[in-house]
Formats: structure tokens, sequence, C-alpha cells
């Protein structure tokens, strides 16, 4: 048997090759074939701030003129030409910069003037790889390009996106590069000029060099974010939001991001008007790197409970995958989150204090994300506990702190323990307020989509304190605050009137109760267990609290003058109806009967009248 030879150790490079990986380049590298527009309309730029760079250090001696990119559209001849009045390139230039797949001019370009440090966010290109996004759409592509430097000729470059191409002379008078694309026959919905403006205006309305296209100027080279907020009115602020959401309300407040260390970051984030809790809609910020549009989806950038925010953030430190589609997480992301968070929270700490009634008219907008971020971040909690605030069902607002000492009094229990009472809907739950109040509770409104959870969150963070709703089983305990309130049944009497409730109530009853609760209250009260109101609000939430069932208790008030008079009627069928009567008024008190049993309720209540 022949013996395996053993390998010997050997260095080397890894090859590739290239008509391997160009079509991946061409079809795979970018999900969304519009991103050509963006990335060829980008170098474009990119050839202009180098050019206006080099005049300002000396290198570049002749008149700049003026610097545009042109974009234009010739459906017949089924061509879309990017111009510039950049750099250009030379023959060599272009063997350097668009035959070698992925080398970078951007990067060289930092490299090589390093004086130009404090500049370079405005150079946008990073990968070298945008310029044959071009071929994701054209069955050929033609750059027509001249150099910036004396003593060099045009050039005329060609490719039908093999790994062949063509070199020649150009035609080209005067600096710069056109790129003229043959839009390929898949791709002709790129022929149509709402289309591309509606593409340039997506991606390039930011861009720092002017971006021209059927004669319109597309862009604003100098956003409103990258501007100094001591120069900025807010009347700017205001016109700025209405060119990002032309239908939406006027904003609540903005802020202002402008931080260039320890990464760099500026920004305008604006907090909306909210008409209903179920708008709280994502995707309305939008991230941009060097002035280029990114994502809409920046939810690892800004934290979720600040997804409900609109505006712009705009960083050149945030990490990009290759195509420039969406971002990376790493450590400058979290703490560019961390960040956003912190001026968040000082910004409304800033309203609270200066203008308290200002930001109280603004606290129902602002209410869901401020008690959202509670829970969320431990930070921006700490800061809240100072602004954030509860309402009670008279409109009164008062922070934690103060709520807290407001009621230390009246709803402390014998162990200490601090009780807070409030409804969810006070509409429905008014007989259950007015019983607390007259006892001298106070209630709280928590009414919000997001205060199933909340109640359960502060009830932790707060040392010694149960939260009990207005109409749960156990607030009884507190409406009968007085001890020396007495029945006005016998034991027997007390177990016989149970007896007929349970038989009335049948299913909706958990269980039934007699107890004496004054005789100002009503004769009969319904409340919910709290364990199972609390489960059922959160499966609620979570999508699955239809299964549940809405069982209460049966409190018989044993104070009530009707209570001894229906254990005392010695007809059965009449104690039946006259129970079954309370049992119903209590139900619609709730808002609890609905179909059949309210019209067998009204036509009781006939019945009963006519008696």
């Amino acid at each position: 048997m022949s013996e395996v030879a053993e390998p010997t150790m050997e260095t080397g490079s890894i090859s590739v090759h290239t008509e391997n990986i160009f079509p991946i380049i061409k079809k795979s590298l970018y999900s969304d074939h519009e991103i050509f527009i963006r990335e060829l309309v980008s170098n474009a730029v990119d050839a202009s701030q180098k050019l206006k760079h080099l005049a300002d250090i000396g290198q570049y001696k002749d008149d700049v003129g003026e610097l545009k990119v042109t974009v234009t559209l010739d459906a017949d001849k089924k061509t879309i030409t990017i111009s510039d009045r950049g750099l250009g390139m030379s023959a060599d230039e272009v063997r350097k910069y668009i035959n070698q797949v992925a080398f970078s001019g951007a990067e060289e370009f930092v490299k090589k003037f390093k004086d130009l440090k404090d500049k370079r966010d405005t150079i946008i290109g990073q990968f070298g790889l945008g310029f044959y996004s071009a071929f994701m759409v054209s069955s050929q592509v033609e750059l027509q390009t001249r150099s910036y430097k004396k003593n060099t000729g045009a050039v005329h470059w060609t490719c039908d996106g093999s790994t062949t191409y063509t070199l020649d002379k150009g035609d080209r008078k005067d600096r710069g590069t056109d790129v003229v694309l043959h839009i390929a026959e898949d791709s002709e919905e790129f022929l149509d000029n709402a289309r591309i403006k509606n593409i340039l205006s997506k991606y390039c309305k930011f861009l720092p060099i002017p971006v021209e296209f059927d004669g319109e100027l597309i862009n604003k080279t100098e956003p409103l974010w990258k501007k100094k907020p001591a120069d900025i009115q807010d009347s700017e602020y205001l016109e700025f939001f209405n060119a990002l959401y032309p239908f939406a309300e006027e904003p609540l407040f903005w802020i202002h991001l402008n931080v260039d260390y320890p990464f760099d970051l500026t920004g305008i984030l604006f907090f909306p008007k909210l008409r209903n809790e179920g708008e709280l809609k994502r995707d309305r910020i939008h991230l941009y790197s060097r002035q280029v549009f990114i994502t809409d989806n920046v939810e690892n950038i800004v934290p979720d409970y600040l997804g409900l925010l609109q505006g712009v953030i705009d960083s050149p430190d945030i990490p990009l995958n290759v195509s420039r589609s969406y971002l990376q997480t790493d450590a400058n992301v979290r703490k560019i989150s961390t960040y956003i968070s912190k001026k968040v929270a000082d910004k409304l700490k800033e309203i609270f204090n200066e203008d308290r009634e200002k930001f109280v008219e603004k606290w129902k907008d602002i209410e869901v994300f401020a008690k959202y971020g509670m829970l969320s971040d431990e930070k921006f909690y700490d800061k809240a506990e100072e602004f954030a605030l509860l309402k009670n069902v008279a409109g009164e607002h008062f922070t934690l702190k103060e709520y807290k000492e407001k009621i230390a009094a009246a709803q402390t229990d014998k162990d200490g323990t601090l009780v807070y009472v409030y409804a969810s809907d006070p509409d429905h739950q008014d007989t259950f307020i007015q019983s607390a109040t007259k006892k001298g509770y106070d209630v709280l409104h928590m009414g919000t989509l997001i205060d199933a959870h909340f109640i359960g969150f502060i009830e932790r963070k707060l040392e010694k304190s149960t939260w009990k709703r207005v109409d749960s089983e156990s607030i009884d305990k507190l409406i009968a605050k007085d001890e020396t309130l007495e029945s006005t049944l016998s034991e027997e009497q007390n177990t016989a009137i149970v007896e007929l409730y349970k038989k009335v109530a049948g299913e909706l009853a958990m269980s039934v109760r007699a107890q004496a609760l004054g005789t100002d209250e009503n004769p009969v009260v319904l409340v919910k267990p709290e364990f199972m109101r609390r489960m059922r609000e959160q499966a609620l939430l979570g999508g699955m609290g239809r299964d549940f069932k809405d069982m209460v208790e049966v409190v018989v008030n044993t104070s009530h003058d009707l209570a001894q008079h229906i254990v005392t009627e010695g007809n059965t069928e009449a104690q039946e109806t006259m129970a079954k009567q309370l049992l119903d008024l209590a139900r619609l008190s709730q808002g609890m009967l609905s179909g059949k049993e309210l019209t067998e309720f009204i036509s009781r209540s006939v019945g009963l009248v006519g008696k």
C-alpha cells in the first residue's frame, strides 16, 4: 500500500475569481434595486466634495465654479445619466477605482489628506462597491470622464455587466464624470420621471451638493439639523417638520441632537400629538449617514419606547452593512441609544421645571411613552420620577412624591401600607368612585393602554404600597372604613340572602357575600377579584384575553333597608324578582347589561313600576 502524503506548512492568498463574485455584487448586494440612484448620486457628490476640499487647502488652484450633480432621463434612448463636475478620473484612475472591485476611493482620499480629518464626514463612500449597483438595472454602463489634473485627456469606459470592459479616449471637454446607464428590459420601470424623482427625493433630498433632475433642484444642501440650535427659530423647526410629515399635526416640542464626542451625532426628534393610543406607529424616524438616507428602521439606535417619535438622526459613526441598507449594532450604537434617552428625559424635566402648567397640558400626549420608558429603562425612571404625573378623577395632577404626601394620612393601612385607589373607566365605575370619595379616599384615573403594566411595576417600585382598582373585591374594605356599620339582618337572614343571590346570579358570580356597607351605599355591589382582573388585562394586552370570563363577586349590602325588605317578603317569586332587579341595576351601572338581558331588565322595570 502506498502511504498518504502528510501536508507541509505553507502560506498563501485565497483566490477570489471576479467572474464568480461579480454577479453576486450586481444582483445580491442590494436588496432594493432603486438603491442604484442613491449610490451613483452619492459617488457624484463625493467627487464634487473632494474637489472642493482640495481647493480649500490650495491643492486645486483653478476656478471651482458651480458644483452640481445632474440626473437626466431619456426614455427614448432608454438611458439614465448622472453627471458631475467633480474630480473626474484619468485612464489610470479608472483602472484603479472602477476595474478593481471594492477599492474605496473615498477611503484612500481621507487617508491621503489627513489634514481634512475635520471634513471626513462629508465624504460618503466607504466600501468602493456603490458604482456596481448600476449593473442591477443596466444592460450596459458607460463612463465619460475627465480628471481635474492638467495634461490628462478624457476617458471613455464601457462594460456590459460581464468581467470584460473597453477603455478608450473620451469626448468630455471639462472635468467631471458622466455615468450613462443603458436600462435593461427587466428594469424599464425606472424610465419614468415620477419614479426617478420620488427615489431622488427619498434618498438625496439633504445631500450637501445641489442635485438637479428635470430642471428642478431636488435637495437642500444644508439641512436644519446641521445648523446650531441657537441660530434656529421655532418657525424653522415647524417648517422642517411639515416638510418631513406634510399631513401631520404640529408637534408638541422637539429636541435638537448635537454631539461630537465620544461619537458624532446630529438630528432633530419631534414629539408628536397622538390622536389615539392605537397610533403608536414605528418607522417614523429617518436615519441618515453623512446626509444620505439609510433607513426608517431605527429600532436598535432609538430605545423602543421612543420609537413613536418623529424626525431625523444623522451619524457617520453608526456602523452600516456593506450595502448601507441597514445599521449593525455595536458599542457606538448602544452609546447613542443611551444618549438619546438621556436627552429626552432632560428635555421633559426642563419643560416641567420651566412651565408646569404647559407640561400638564401636554401630559396626555407624553404619558404613554413616558410610562413605557419608566418600565423599560432604569435610568429613565430615575429622571422621570421628578416629572411623571398621576391624575385623579377630579382632573388634578401630582408627581409621585406629591401624591404620596396627599394620601398618606387617609389611605395608610394599619400595617403602614399606602393604598392607591384607581379607576380605569370613571364613567362605568362612577358608583364605586362615589362610594370611595364619600369615605375620604382619593381616586386616580389610570386608563391608558399601558397602565395595566405600569400599575404592577410602580407597586413594586414604591415602598410599602398597594394599588387597588375602585371596583375590586378588596376595595369594599376601604368603602366600609367606618367600623361601626351594622347589618339589619340576623345571621340566619344573612345566609338566606346569600343563597337567594347565588340562585339569581347563576354563572355570573364567582361568589356571593353579605356585608354591611352603609345605608347610603347601593343595595347590591359587584366587585371584581383583583388577581383575576390583572390576569385578564395582561392577557388582553397579549392578545389572548378574549377567553377570560368577566366574573364578579356579588356583595349584598346588609345595611340597606331593601335587604331587610327582600328577606321578609313571603312570596318566593317576588323575592327572586326583587333580587334579580337589584342585581341588574348593579350590572347596568357597570355597563354589563346588553342585548336580551337589557330588554328583560327594561320589561321587568316597567312591570314593577306598574305594581
